[in-house]
């Protein structure tokens, strides 16, 4: 049978935006779907910039207030690619409208916005679902099913990083439209809620809940000029942090980030040691898993560097042949790919608000012990 139509309205047109689109346009060319994102409509509030954006990714029409898209009967599903500040207002707006929900990450400014958020969509009873796409990478999910399979036996440690430096610069302005993940106004907090939440949502979902932290944060450079008032304002996002933590496993975790890494654009690292064996990921070699077998014979024993683009591994079977990778922008394809599957089977694919509020609640738990110097639970 023939793909069903599913309309798309999404909310933004930055970087996410053209991820999220990417994903929608490319999704039903590889993969056998019972639904096909149609899209519909795009709003901005910039009205020339919604239209250019239209025109080159192919949506039919423009909105410039949200609350018209949300309005449309014929607006099956709302992509929300807007500042974080605006997560709360739009998605219970828009279960109220009985649209699907597809929000960018953090769920929300803190876990009390992700608790009423949740409330919305579940009393609306429609599909919802969080954008933390390296789950969805090929290798992080081999990485899932190894560990699921008890292949490393009682795991022990888990450890991430997710380093960038771009905010060095001390002439960088904060808020705006481009700088708004400076302003924690708009965004809740920094590398916390940007980047540590990759790295939280990964390790939730590979090891199991988090039980406890304790953490630090530093913001480098006090006062940046706002680009809304031209004025120096005091900044209030953490530019680095870092944590301990206890998983619910008994397994000890390490967590790091910060934008104040020099010669790091995007180095984003996981490591899990098990009583068996050990691997480890990194996104700059993202098609790469490295596995460590202690159960080898000893004179062979030793990293082993698994090249996950054959058919057997996770998405690559709908690909091309073994041997060829693929990049970043696939995990969007595939977040999509296992959101219409999941509207097929009934069976919903995570994480959805729910689960995204898990993590939620780990962040505002790092800050929360970053501010007063002892341990927190989560």
């Amino acid at each position: 049978m023939a793909p069903k139509p599913l309309n798309i309205g999404m909310i933004g047109y930055g970087f996410m935006g053209r991820a999220h689109t990417n994903g929608y346009k490319r999704v039903n060319d590889f993969f056998d779907l019972p639904y096909r994102p149609v899209l519909k409509a795009v709003c901005a509030r910039d009205e020339a910039k919604a239209k250019a954006f239209a025109e080159q990714w192919g949506y039919e029409s423009i909105e410039t207030d949200w609350k018209k898209l949300l309005a449309r009967k014929d607006i099956d599903a709302v992509d929300i690619c807007t500042p974080n500040n605006l997560h709360k207002e739009i998605s219970i707006a828009a279960a109220q409208a009985g649209k699907m929900i597809l929000c960018e990450k953090p769920l929300a400014m803190n876990t009390a916005e992700g608790e009423e958020m949740c409330a919305a969509v579940e009393k609306a009873g429609v599909a919802n679902i969080v954008w933390y796409n390296y789950r969805r990478i090929p290798a992080v999910t081999y990485a899932k099913q190894i560990i699921d399979s008890g292949k490393l036996g009682r795991i022990f440690h888990y450890r991430a990083n997710f380093l960038q430096d771009w905010t060095i610069n001390a002439d960088l302005p904060q808020g705006g439209a481009a700088l708004w993940r400076l302003d924690a106004a708009a965004a809740g907090s920094g590398v916390t809620g940007d980047l540590l939440a990759h790295c939280i949502d990964t390790a939730l979902w590979l090891n199991g809940s988090i039980s406890d932290v304790t953490a630090m944060t530093e913001t480098f450079i006090k006062e940046r000029k706002h680009q809304l008032t031209g004025k120096s304002e005091k900044v209030t996002i953490d530019d680095a942090c870092a944590f301990l933590c206890h998983f619910a496993n008994g397994s000890l975790g390490l967590f790091e980030s910060t934008r104040y890494a020099r010669g790091h654009k995007a180095l984003y690292t996981f490591e899990v040691n098990g009583e068996n064996g050990s691997l480890k990921w990194d996104l700059h070699d993202l098609h790469r898993l490295q596995w460590f077998d202690y159960r080898v014979e000893g004179p062979l024993r030793g990293w082993a560097s698994i090249h996950v683009t054959d058919g057997d591994h996770p998405y690559m079977g709908k690909w091309w042949v073994p041997g060829l990778a693929i990049g970043y922008e696939h995990s969007f394809v595939h977040q999509v790919k296992d959101f219409l599957e999941g509207l097929g089977s009934g069976k919903p694919a995570g994480p959805t608000f729910r689960d995204a509020l898990e993590t939620q609640k780990v962040c505002d738990a790092v800050l929360d012990s970053a501010k007063s110097g002892s341990w927190k639970k989560v």
